[in-house]
């Protein structure tokens, strides 16, 4: 019997280790553009899932952006089937008249395509197969484009997209691997030309960049910036859950007076390591208590509150925020702070509100 190719074991564990404990007895679906990386995917689930009891099955998304697309997504529907995945779906999907570019775009109606794929087949997960070079590569997109830690923490392993896990078993496994394993098993991947056109910049990171990184600085390169992107989305993650606790608290009194007196509250409330509450009893946020907090606290705080007052997560920018923060931290008597779709945020009476 002849000796399992690494490559190939390790895209299986990288697979197993995400199914196992996964909870719900629907299937997972792999979505399979037909590259290298979700192909190698799609033939792990293949093995692994039939093994750990669950059934497993594969969507391809047609864009329409490219000739041949349909025969493409075809193919691969049918390459699945001869795999014994099921259920196999290839969704054609409409990308012009969307917001954003061309990339954005696509990114949306793929993803809005796959939510309902899922939740049709009551869909335990979908896999997607993103590499640990893909993480790599979005972290110093984020870099370059002056990103916080959020935006740093890179794409996160498991995420819920409308209800639907969302799951990047291979982010840990080297693109290089994925094509190994697509050889070692046989498998032709469908190059996108996309992935080379330097139109768009992941491909000049991809072709260029990231390159040029490692020849200066050694192969680690990758795999340190990956671990970085997982450092800091454990950090964002203790952050985001620190300012969910400041805006669930139970909503406090305000002291008075607040506005035009300089006052220094407490970070903790009465057990070590707690947050304020930060929700003002008369309605909005209390400043005192969000003068409180540390920085990267209060502006979670205040980026959550926006959206819950209905600011578009995609238009709500740093500089909405930063507004938002300077009413706290540098209050002389400014206007209104208006957040995306034209709601007013004002100061009054010691709160933020709208």
């Amino acid at each position: 019997m002849a000796a399992l190719a690494p490559p190939v074991a390790a895209v299986r564990v990288a697979v197993r280790r995400a199914l196992t404990g996964l909870p719900g007895a629907g299937p997972v679906l792999v979505a399979c553009s037909g590259g290298a990386d979700s192909l190698a995917l799609a033939a792990a689930t293949a093995f692994v899932a039939p093994r750990l009891g669950r059934r497993a099955g594969l969507v391809t998304v047609d864009h329409g952006l490219q000739p041949g697309s349909a025969e493409r997504a075809a193919m691969v529907a049918g390459w699945a089937r001869e795999q014994g995945l099921d259920p196999v779906e290839a969704v054609p999907v409409r990308v012009g008249g969307r917001p954003g570019g061309p990339e954005a775009a696509a990114r949306e109606a793929r993803y809005e395509a796959l939510v309902e794929v899922a939740r049709r087949h009551h869909a335990g997960a979908v896999l997607l197969g993103h590499t640990r070079d893909d993480q790599a590569e979005t972290v110093l997109l984020a870099l370059a484009r002056g990103a916080g830690p959020r935006g740093l923490a890179g794409m996160p392993e498991r995420r819920e997209l409308a209800g639907v896990p969302l799951l990047r078993p291979l982010l840990d496994v080297a693109r290089e691997d994925t094509r190994k394993a697509c050889a070692a098993l046989g498998l032709t991947p469908w190059d996108d030309p996309h992935n080379a056109d330097p139109a768009y910049a992941r491909s000049r990171v991809r072709a260029d960049a990231l390159p040029a990184l490692v020849a200066a600085l050694g192969p680690g390169v990758v795999d340190n910036l990956a671990r970085t992107a997982r450092q800091l989305a454990a950090d964002t993650a203790a952050l985001d859950a620190l300012a969910a606790a400041a805006l669930a608290g139970p909503p406090v009194p305000l002291p008075q007076p607040v506005d035009g007196s300089p006052r220094t509250a407490s970070v903790a409330g009465d057990r070590p390591g707690a947050v304020r509450p930060v929700r003002a009893a008369e309605g909005g946020l209390a400043v005192e208590a969000l003068a409180g907090l540390p920085a990267a606290v209060r502006t979670r705080v205040l980026h959550a509150w926006a959206r819950e007052l209905g600011a578009s997560p995609a238009a709500l920018s740093h500089r909405h925020v930063a507004a938002l923060d300077a009413l706290v931290t540098d209050w002389h008597g400014q206007g209104a702070v208006h957040l995306p779709g034209g709601l007013p945020v004002v100061r009054r009476d010691g709160r933020l509100t709208t």
